[in-house]
């Protein structure tokens, strides 16, 4: 049977295949049990845990009591499981227990679902959205584990974003020119949290809009005095400015001026227009789906995943036609800026380049390339600060219809474009393409002083930028050229790329002070352009910099990086989520001289290799260790290299193993300045100079 979870009010379990009838949860233990491996969220709670969650003073025979509990649990979530197989929802895993629910099985993961979704809908798809999230409540959350610490953050957590969910709803139904219905919701949401400004300012507005001008004067007096009396501040500038709006009777406070409603009525009568005018076939859909693609993936992770899959469709689509012209313009147009070098669908990425190289030589079949415009050669290669001409102003260099040679020049960026994909796609390989790729992009892209295609460009040589270790100053040199290029031409999302690249260089050379500077820099544009994968990699910046700084103990720097852990949930981003927490825990461990992590529950995911060594030594499984190192290969070319390596050489030392000793001392000796990890803006494990020293210590 299928079986939903409820926390947003007491902890109720029923069966989803039965009309939603109660599950039987015995006692106050058993639930607490139950509801402690929720706020778990699918990971593993120990037994030690569990026991201190129970009890203040644990009886003699607490582990004993938790067994039963689980028993119990089991019994009632899983009544037909035949006896001696193993459990599918409450399962053991290493020390402890984990509740490993479907993502919509338990109400308040279904609540942040919904919630989350409607931040990036227009108000006419916000509305049900959130009105679907707030249903779910039933009192609140964990309700009778109020008292509770290990509930406290996760109860308060739920709360503050019920608050946003329902001012977010009137703002929605006030968009709509629905502010009557705003009204009863909001009066008793503001009835029990008064220091909410943003209510209150949806209020008075909500009153004014059904003819009641004078009640909503009334309702912000009644706001600057409480925040006066109770707080002893005074009303932020949005709720002076619209008191004064309201005694002018100002225009815009009109609903049919109103930003939401209008914004929502252009995307309506354009997209009907559209369906009206363009035909259901004609190709240029599928372009305008592609830029369509390129703006939805830099949303949200519903967002990115989406346009990650739909984009494989389209290209399919783009090459059926017959038209590499075409099928370039659709690969080209996903000029999505890239960060991360572990790719997230590696088959997908794959697919992407071979139908770039497929089109690639299809346009050189009808276009030949001209002088100085090399197929199948790298051209010299200019990087950053070499002398290279600074882009002019879109416009400025070549016109479309210009030829050189046999090409048109219009067609040399197409041929940009598709290079760049494929040297972006191509991260994290050993081929030479992805490098001469990004060398070929960016030589075309300042011959036509084209900024974006420029930008874009850039981005394939970052990407392509890791063919050995110590390469963070070079790195640096393009993160500044991208921000200096996309400030002077508006482009908001290669703006914050160059920051974030900026961040990461200036971490593996321990600049921590400049890396500062730059994350808020990308947070400032993340929050006004609205890109919220921003956060994700800021979080673990911050994550990085406690630990790297050594003011925090071990713990509250684990407890950091288990935060920004959680904030990959949902990011649409698998080749960044998948193993990071355990290597950023394990790389922790290592700097700071204790022995690898041993829970048998731990996904290490695509970093297994190189943590199985380590872990089996902290197991004093010696001889296993050093035959599970010598299958380890050579780390990938990407953010990791410098990390990995590290981790590889303290195996080795640790073992014994001269050969890899010599490798590992030679691969990282170009990095001897740089923190080991730190480059990527997510963890380290130390200086490499200090790994470098052991390496050769261990070789004398």
């Amino acid at each position: 049977m299928r079986v939903g979870f409820g926390v947003l009010g007491p902890v109720v379990a029923w069966d989803a295949d039965a009309d939603g009838r109660a599950i039987a949860l015995k006692g106050p233990r058993h639930r607490a049990v139950l509801a402690r491996l929720i706020v778990a969220r699918r990971r593993v709670v120990p037994v030690s845990g569990l026991i201190e969650d129970l009890w203040t003073e644990p009886p003699p025979g607490a582990v004993g009591a938790v067994r039963t509990f689980v028993a119990a649990l089991r019994r009632a979530l899983e009544p037909q499981r035949p006896p001696r197989t193993p459990a599918r929802l409450l399962v053991t895993e290493g020390p402890g227990y984990a509740l490993r629910a479907d993502p919509d099985a338990v109400d308040a993961w279904r609540f942040e679902q919904d919630v989350s979704a409607a931040a990036t809908l227009p108000p006419d798809g916000a509305l049900p959205r959130l009105e679907e999230a707030l249903s779910r409540w039933r009192g609140p959350a964990y309700a009778e584990f109020a008292d509770e610490g290990w509930a406290r953050g996760e109860r308060s957590r739920l709360a503050e974003l019920r608050l946003h969910a329902v001012e977010r709803q009137a703002e929605a139904r006030l968009a709509l020119g629905r502010a009557a219905e705003a009204v009863p919701d909001l009066e008793a949401h503001l009835a029990e949290h008064p220091w909410r400004e943003g209510a209150w300012r949806a209020m008075a507005l909500a009153l004014y809009r059904t003819g009641r001008q004078g009640d909503a004067l009334a309702v912000l007096r009644r706001a600057r005095a409480l925040l006066v009396e109770q707080l002893g501040v005074d009303p932020g500038p949005e709720l002076r400015r619209l008191e004064t709006d309201i005694l002018g009777q100002a225009p815009h406070l009109d609903p049919r001026a109103a930003r939401g409603d209008a914004a929502a009525q252009v995307w309506a009568d354009a997209t009907a227009a559209y369906d009206r005018t363009v035909a259901s076939g004609a190709r240029t859909r599928l372009e305008s789906t592609a830029a369509l693609l390129r703006d939805l993936s830099m949303t949200g992770g519903g967002g990115l995943l989406t346009a990650r899959r739909q984009r494989v469709a389209a290209v399919a689509a783009a090459e059926e036609l017959g038209d590499p012209e075409l099928t370039a313009r659709v690969i080209g147009a996903y000029d999505v800026p890239a960060i991360w070098t572990r790719l997230d669908d590696p088959e997908q990425a794959a697919s992407i380049v071979a139908a770039a190289e497929r089109t690639l030589a299809a346009l050189a079949a009808v276009f030949p390339a001209g002088p100085g415009t090399p197929d199948h050669e790298a051209p010299g290669h200019k990087p950053p600060g070499s002398g290279a001409t600074a882009p002019g102003p879109p416009g400025h260099g070549a016109p479309a219809h210009e030829t050189r040679g046999h090409e048109p020049v219009g067609h040399d960026a197409i041929r940009a474009r598709l290079l760049a994909t494929i040297a972006v796609e191509s991260r994290g390989g050993r081929s030479e393409r992805g490098r001469q790729a990004a060398r070929q992009a960016e030589e075309i892209a300042r011959r036509l002083d084209d900024p974006g295609l420029l930008a874009f460009a850039l981005n394939g040589v970052f990407m392509q930028s890791f063919e050995r270790a110590g390469l963070a100053p070079r790195r640096d040199a393009t993160g500044a050229e991208l921000i200096a290029l996309a400030a002077r031409h508006g482009l908001a999302a290669f703006e914050v790329l160059g920051h974030l690249i900026r961040l990461q260089a200036r971490s593996a050379l321990g600049d921590f002070a400049a890396a500062d500077r730059h994350a808020a820099a990308a947070e400032r544009l993340g929050e006004r352009h609205e890109r919220p994968l921003v956060g994700v990699f800021t979080a673990w910046y911050r994550a990085l910099r406690l630990a790297a700084t050594g003011r925090a103990d071990e713990a509250a720097a684990e407890a950091a990086y288990r935060d920004a852990a959680a904030r990959l949930d949902g990011a649409g981003m698998p080749g960044l989520e998948r193993g990071l927490l355990p290597l950023a825990l394990l790389c922790l461990r290592v700097e700071r001289g204790r022995p690898a992590p041993i829970d048998a529950g731990l996904d290490w995911g695509p970093y297994a290799p190189w943590a199985r060594p380590l872990v089996l030594l902290a197991q004093d499984r010696r001889t296993e260790a050093a035959a599970a190192l010598r299958t380890v290969p050579e780390p990938p070319r990407d953010l990791l290299l410098e990390a990995l390596w590290c981790l590889t050489g303290r195996a080795a030392i640790a073992v014994g193993d001269q050969e890899t000793i010599a490798r590992a001392r030679a691969a990282l000796a170009p990095a001897a300045a740089e923190l080991a990890g730190a480059g990527s803006g997510l963890l380290t494990v130390g200086p490499v100079s200090r790994h470098l020293a052991d390496l050769s210590e261990a070789l004398r």
